[in-house]
């Protein structure tokens, strides 16, 4: 524990949304099940094994000792508990309703104390600043599995003409379109909440786009499962995209290497030719780059 202790001891304050401590990553022996993010002014502690109460309070003292130097407003953190013994506790302070965050100046809706996703998901940061420096404006974009509808928002504002967002959630959805309004993006968006792999023909039509997203669950019960919706996903890319267009295809399953994603797009749809790797955020570090976040860039010829 006590590289946690040691990042909180070194924690400036943050005013965007970003990780702290990525004890997953596996470079702080003892600490790999151990998570710290800002969600300003908000601090969430996320564990994938249960605390006992004398940890959460030693890791409470360290954030209140370290918050007094940083800050003039009461201390607020969470202590959420994956895998055995789930839950979401608030451990100290009271939630700004609504909470907003933001993230290279743009605004998130969060909910923090509602289920294991929060509302914008830390590590992609990098994969929306692709996004914001690879839209042209006029260009037509595909989100699917859109979730709150982040990469819509970023698409929009640097130009896009207009962005489909597909998720079977209409509840990400609803949150998807409050991050539209607070960013004063009044048109632009629309928000489809349908099962994607019944849909292909209504958004073939729609199309083509200029860039086409692809982020969804690696594994999600009657949804998405990656090792058997992947190569299903692939195939359908070439038909949706324009000549030249771009897709941004993305897998978060540490058991599943880059090379099966490779296999995935490149056996399926081999109009597609590589571009690039994006790199995930430097507050995310991992012993091997084939456990993390893995972003890819494809072109069609």
């Amino acid at each position: 524990m006590q590289a946690l202790f040691d990042a909180i001891a070194a924690m400036p304050r943050h005013t965007d949304a970003r990780r702290i401590f990525h004890g997953r990553g596996g470079l702080y022996p003892g600490c790999e099940h151990l998570a710290l993010d800002a969600f300003p002014p908000v601090l969430l502690l996320t564990s994938f094994q249960p605390l006992n109460e004398a940890t959460l309070a030693a890791v409470g003292e360290a954030l209140t000792a370290r918050w007094r130097e940083l800050s003039d407003v009461p201390l607020c953190w969470i202590y959420q508990c994956r895998g055995e013994g789930a839950g979401t506790r608030l451990m100290a302070g009271q939630l700004p309703e609504p909470h907003v965050v933001t993230e290279a100046g743009t605004r998130y809706l969060v909910h923090l104390l509602r289920g294991q996703n929060h509302g914008l998901f830390l590590d992609m940061a990098e994969g929306r600043r692709w996004v914001r420096e690879h839209v042209d404006r006029g260009d037509t974009v595909l989100n699917l599995f859109a979730y709150s509808c982040a990469f819509s928002v970023v698409a929009l504002q640097a130009g896009a003409r207009e962005v489909v967002n597909v998720d079977m959630a209409s509840g990400a959805l609803a949150t998807g379109r409050t991050n539209h309004e607070l960013n004063g993006l009044k048109s632009g968006a629309r928000f489809l909440a349908h099962d994607i792999f019944s849909s292909w023909g209504k958004l073939t039509r729609g199309g083509p786009y200029e860039l086409v997203i692809c982020d969804p669950p690696s594994f999600q019960k009657g949804s998405f499962v990656a090792t058997k919706d992947w190569a299903r996903l692939a195939r359908r890319l070439p038909a949706l995209l324009a000549p030249d267009g771009h897709a941004l295809v993305c897998l978060n399953a540490p058991e599943l290497g880059v090379d099966f994603l490779r296999e995935a797009v490149e056996s399926n749809a081999p109009e597609l030719a590589f571009v690039e790797r994006v790199a995930n955020p430097l507050a995310f570090p991992d012993v091997s780059p084939e456990r993390g976040l893995k972003v890819l860039a494809y072109r069609r010829a």
